[in-house]
């Protein structure tokens, strides 16, 4: 019997060679696909991880989910519409077709999103550094010669630069490079922040001299050479070299920023000390400038800190005898009065105070691009504050180590207890 005949109602019995056919037909579309992933999935379950094959099955599944609903809902309407001639239901089954592929669309690529899905894997790479939108790796090979790969954040690779024999230095997950680094905080874990963006200039060391690799394009722009009273760090898309030249009992410091590849002086400072010696007198530079990732922390020949833009030697803040900064990144720095009693938020931008706020006894602080975390150990509380006009945005008793932050809120942990502390 025909389509059109179940719609007139008819009753009659079709011959078993139609019945045949018309099933025939039927099964054969759905049964061709179903083989077509069978012997896909007997392909990949070879050829992918667990993991990977586990998300294989699951696309499978909403997609045969998907067209059953399909089905259900717009194929049956549809052809009783055709073989009646009543095409005025077709536009609703055409608008109801969007609507469920739509629908089975975002549903998947919603849960593929939030099942952490690993976007590659590389057991080979030395070294691997993480940004907010994009990752470095260092392949050595057994001859000693490197090659870094830039990857963005779906995956694909953008550039690759041989880089020569540099792999013995730097092993594992984010390992150190001559940059800046935040400054400590007690009860804030160093990394509370999240990674930062891909800078523009990054340096790999090897001994006495840093290879400075330009990340825009992915070039070798520069190999810088130390002498033993010499650092180097990149900041700000600038290479700033630091001497200490021990003297008269002390120690001299100097800053000279350059500007790869043709290494022209853009700004040079004496007497600037950027912390890069634990013990001052010493001359030993064994640790980076603190900062972010265009401005460092340094100290001027009578003691006082100030904050410079790496990129041009601008002076964008300089404190007065005692005043320490407890926090720094691009953006804003904290810092504590001479007396200690009082912190300050200070922001780069406008060169003014966005913010004070009293100041117990072991006060620390850092900064993350959503709020100022402020730890006191006496009482032990940990408060969260805008870092634009200082507005408490959660304040909570509790000595937990603050390990991350959101946009919503920050993660405490107290050693096996984990708690979210949403901000208001």
């Amino acid at each position: 019997m025909s389509i059109a005949g179940i719609a007139n109602g008819g009753t009659g019995r079709a011959s078993g060679g139609d019945t045949m056919r018309r099933y025939g037909a039927s099964v054969l579309g759905p049964a061709a696909v179903s083989a077509a992933h069978f012997l896909v999935s007997l392909i990949l379950l070879h050829a992918m991880p667990a993991g990977e094959f586990g998300l294989f099955s699951f696309v499978l599944v909403v997609a045969g989910f998907g067209i059953s609903v399909n089905v259900a809902l717009i194929s049956v309407p549809l052809a009783r519409g055709l073989a009646t001639g009543d095409h005025a239901i077709l536009p609703a089954c055409f608008q109801m077709n969007w609507l469920v592929c739509g629908a089975i669309a975002l549903l998947s690529f919603g849960a593929l999103l939030g099942s952490g899905a690993q976007l590659r894997a590389d057991t080979e790479a030395t070294a691997v550094w993480t940004y907010r939108n994009g990752l470095l790796d260092l392949h050595c090979a057994k001859g000693g010669d490197c090659e870094l790969t830039a990857w963005d954040t779906k995956g694909n690779a953008r550039w690759r630069v041989g880089t020569g024999g540099i792999g013995f230095v730097l092993d594992a997950a984010n390992p150190d490079l001559p940059d800046t680094n935040p400054i400590g905080a007690d009860g804030i874990d160093d990394n509370v922040a999240g990674p930062r963006e891909m800078p523009d200039l990054i340096g790999l060391p090897d001994g006495h001299s840093v290879r400075v690799i330009d990340t825009a394009g992915g070039k070798l722009v520069q190999t810088a050479q130390t002498g033993n009273d010499q650092r180097i760090a990149v900041a700000g898309g600038r290479v700033l070299t630091v001497t200490g030249t021990s003297a008269d009992g002390t120690c001299y410091y100097g800053v000279v920023a350059t500007d790869p590849p043709g290494n022209g002086v853009v700004w040079k400072r004496d007497g600037l000390n950027l912390r890069t010696a634990a013990n001052g007198s010493s001359c030993k530079q064994d640790r980076d400038p603190a900062g972010g990732e265009d401005v460092v922390l340094g100290v001027d020949p009578i003691g006082r800190q100030e904050l410079i833009a790496a990129h041009d030697g601008r002076v964008l803040w300089h404190g007065v005898k005692g005043e320490q900064v407890l926090a720094v990144n691009d953006g804003f720095a904290v810092i504590r009065s001479a007396d200690q009693a009082t912190l300050r938020g200070f922001s780069m931008a406008t060169g003014r105070t966005t913010w004070r706020r009293p100041a117990a006894a072991g006060t620390s602080a850092a900064l993350t691009p959503y709020a100022v975390i402020i730890v006191t150990s006496k009482p032990a509380r940990v408060t969260a504050v805008s870092p634009t006009d200082g507005r408490v945005r959660a304040e909570v008793r509790t000595s937990a180590k603050i390990f991350a932050t959101g946009p919503h809120g920050m993660i405490a942990v107290d050693g096996r207890d984990m708690a979210y502390l949403p901000f208001a």
